[in-house]
């Protein structure tokens, strides 16, 4: 019988390096590739953008396995950053690693491996797969301290059937061990930032330079509408944020609600943060099975949030509701929200609004 064919998505990383070199142990024919995400005149200007292709062109000519490199850059744009930039223009908060799970790892990226005769691919996130007569299940990791369930909600069972997930029984300092003892050059690489495209983590300032976005002060007001102050344009606030106001109130303000539509920031105390429901949109469920009735879930509202007991309600138009059976903090449009069962993924949405 053939080897399996596995090409890795090697982010120049230790997480995807390390999956290459446990999937070559484990007896697979493993090739690696990287998606190009910057387009050739960015990498011109600041050639330091290559770093992610070159580390991982390093670590696959160690463990002796082709390299490929896809260019998305264009894709990456239109399926990632476009989307990034409209929801803050819209007063939301996205998570762009939602939008790059499941239009490009999972989506093209996948597709341009089984085109390439591949039987699947194998990622280097921190989450497990099993399967049984049911079909395939998304599980949370073998640790909480490195758990990335959160991002791939979107999962569906076509996916799961052509991924591997090598590193999700690990924990991260057994990785860059096992890194290190491989020869690998990442082992000891510092994790990415949050947002891979905004290299200094400034959201704020990567989107007045990649939009048509000026700020626009605007108005300040507390839950019943009063104006308190000036704040300096929308992009610059989310939902629960206390620091970074730009005024002193005296007492400690936070972030309720973001209004785009009239250039309004609502600042309330910390319990006016609190919510008890939300409406949930673009919900997907792994299984395929999308329920008609009430479901009970653990619900988590952000990537580091603790899960929360709560009801899964359809409602008209493919939207959800999602009811909590104690308030949670910040609910904030355009992040997600994931529903578990115990350790299983059953699947999760966008956040449209807290209801």
């Amino acid at each position: 019988m053939s080897k399996k064919k596995v090409l890795v998505a090697m982010s120049g990383g230790v997480d995807s390096s390390a999956a290459a070199a446990l999937l070559l142990e484990q007896g697979y024919e493993v090739a690696g590739a990287t998606m190009q995400i910057w387009s050739a005149d960015e990498i011109n200007k600041n050639p330091q953008l290559n770093e992610a292709v070159n580390d991982a062109k390093a670590v696959a000519n160690t463990l002796g396995i082709e390299h490929h490199v896809f260019d998305l850059s264009e894709q990456f744009g239109q399926n990632v950053i476009a989307p990034f930039i409209n929801d803050y223009l819209n007063g939301r908060t996205p998570n762009p690693c939602v939008f790059c799970n499941k239009t490009m790892k999972f989506g093209l990226f996948l597709d341009k491996a089984l085109e390439m005769g591949f039987d699947c691919i194998a990622t280097g996130h921190y989450a497990r797969i099993e399967k049984d007569e049911k079909g395939y299940h998304l599980i949370h990791s073998a640790f909480d301290s490195k758990d990335q369930t959160y991002v791939l909600y979107n999962m569906t069972q076509h996916v799961l059937e052509h991924l591997l997930l090598p590193v999700g029984g690990m924990d991260k300092s057994e990785i860059r061990k096992y890194a290190e003892k491989a020869g690998i050059e990442v082992a000891n690489k510092p994790d990415s930032q949050e947002i891979c495209f905004v290299p200094d983590d400034d959201y704020a300032k990567y989107i007045l330079e990649h939009s048509n976005y000026t700020d626009k002060k605007g108005n300040f007001v507390d839950v019943n509408g009063e104006v308190i102050g000036e704040h300096m344009g929308i992009i610059h606030y989310t939902v629960g944020q206390r620091k970074g106001l730009g005024v002193a109130f005296g007492e400690p303000r936070y972030v309720v609600e973001v209004d785009a539509e009239n250039n309004r920031v609502m600042l309330g105390k910390n319990e006016d943060t609190f919510s008890t429901s939300l409406i949930a949109e673009k919900v997907n469920f792994i299984s395929g099975n999308i329920p008609s009735t009430a479901i009970t879930v653990e619900a988590k509202i952000r990537y580091g949030a603790k899960s929360t007991k709560a009801t899964v309600i359809p409602e008209e138009n493919g939207l959800f509701r999602v009811e909590f059976n104690t308030p949670v903090r910040a609910v904030t449009a355009g992040q997600s929200v994931v529903f578990y069962n115990g350790d299983e993924v059953i699947g999760g949405g966008i956040i449209a609004r807290r209801n």
